[in-house]
């Protein structure tokens, strides 16, 4: 996808998820949320390119320029927004699909053994169209699947099934109402207005 195109679509996003977004071009100037995605891209194609310490070099600058962490290696899909997005952790081998949304304090972190070989999956998948609220902490090799919803300050240790609403300590799963489930794709149903 052409730069400008993948700009417009970012941008387009924030617009869409947030509406504090009075214009694109306070967006693209002042959400540190985007930024750390724009560096995750860059870095994320260094990581694959064998340029390893660039990229984790170029990833902890971001960090300490947003306040998130998008480790290198972690693959992430199109229209991902982080809203206010300080304190947001995702680590190696995490997987975000396409429309997710994170709120502030996320962790998307690693569970495995202790000696386990490096590049080992051991991070979360969030499969499309999932929101995960302020404070979550989703750990290890597991799948929250499509169209979900992980409550604020959740502690997921556990996979879920497409559609599910996943909250407390430690977390539970249940079907995502239909009104909560319309609700979230809804914000996808919107047109480029840039």
């Amino acid at each position: 996808m052409p730069i400008l195109t993948r700009l417009k679509e970012d941008l387009a996003t924030a617009r869409a998820h947030d509406p504090a977004a009075r214009s694109s071009l306070e967006v693209f100037l002042a959400y540190s949320g985007l930024h750390a995605i724009w560096t995750s891209r860059l870095t994320h194609r260094l990581w694959n390119a064998g340029l390893r310490l660039p990229a984790r070099l170029l990833s902890q600058f971001a960090r300490f320029l947003t306040g998130i962490e998008i480790h290198p290696g972690a693959t992430i899909g199109r229209r991902f927004f982080i809203d206010h997005g300080m304190g947001v952790v995702i680590g190696e081998t995490a997987i975000v699909g396409d429309d997710v949304m994170l709120y502030h304090g996320v962790t998307l972190g690693g569970k495995a053994p202790r000696n386990t070989p490096p590049g080992t999956k051991r991070h979360p998948t969030l499969e499309d169209g999932v929101t995960v609220g302020a404070g979550a902490k989703i750990l290890g090799d597991i799948t929250i699947g499509a169209w979900s919803a992980v409550g604020a300050n959740a502690v997921v240790t556990k996979s879920a099934p497409a559609h599910s609403l996943v909250v407390g300590v430690p977390a539970t799963v249940r079907p995502l109402s239909n009104a909560t489930a319309d609700a979230a794709r809804g914000v996808h149903d919107w047109h480029w207005v840039i």
